[in-house]
């Protein structure tokens, strides 16, 4: 895909959503780690259901620590993998207390070295709550760039390689945000919009779904 397509396609995105952002609901960037940590193989929406509780009860690290495991769990035990997260959480809670000031890191680096923050949460961080300039690939992510040819790789790494390369810089720190919502709403898994797609001309897809 040349860089003309690149910018179009982009251009398109933005003319439709201006300003996008997460739909995880959060006011601070410990609010945000933890709705992320929350969301691995969750959606945003059953995330969503349960942090205005949580963050009620526990909005810093030093008051979700205080409530210990039990605690924790009762309040995100609808989430998938809950007691594994609410461990994680805690951990992690207790490391930004210690290293951090309980202050959320800026650096990719230092976001890692918490337990059950990986690469993908760490940009997801960077970009939402920092405003860096970084690509968090999930699947959504992964299947769209692939499908429409904008950045074609085997895994995430070096699918989020190529886009860092290839998004135009105007458009790369808003760029994580319109895939993922692109590849949720209509360019999606089983069976994706096509008729509906506003960057279908664009597109390589072969195997594109008919107008209705």
């Amino acid at each position: 895909m040349n860089a003309a397509r690149r910018e179009e396609i982009f251009r398109r995105l933005k003319s439709l959503n201006p300003a996008p952002a997460t739909e995880l609901q959060y006011h601070t960037p410990f609010e945000l780690l933890v709705a992320v940590m929350l969301s691995a193989q969750a959606t945003d929406r059953s995330v969503n259901l349960v942090t205005p509780r949580l963050f009620q009860a526990a909005g810093s690290p030093a008051s979700m620590l205080a409530l210990g495991q039990e605690r924790l769990e009762a309040y995100i035990k609808t989430i998938g993998l809950y007691r594994t997260k609410a461990k994680n959480l805690l951990a992690a809670c207790q490391i930004l207390l210690e290293r951090f000031g309980g202050e959320v890191p800026r650096t990719r680096e230092a976001l890692e070295s918490l337990p059950g923050v990986g690469r993908k949460t760490a940009n997801v961080i960077l970009n939402s709550a920092f405003g860096e300039p970084t690509i968090a690939v999930d699947t959504h992510i992964f299947r769209v760039a692939n499908r429409t040819g904008l950045a074609s790789g085997d895994n995430v790494i070096e699918v989020e390689k190529k886009l860092l390369k290839s998004v135009p810089e105007a458009y790369r720190k808003d760029a994580h945000h319109w895939l993922i919502l692109h590849g949720r709403y209509v360019c999606k898994a089983r069976r994706p919009d096509c008729p509906a797609c506003p960057i279908r001309d664009l597109c390589d897809y072969r195997h594109k779904t008919p107008d209705r």
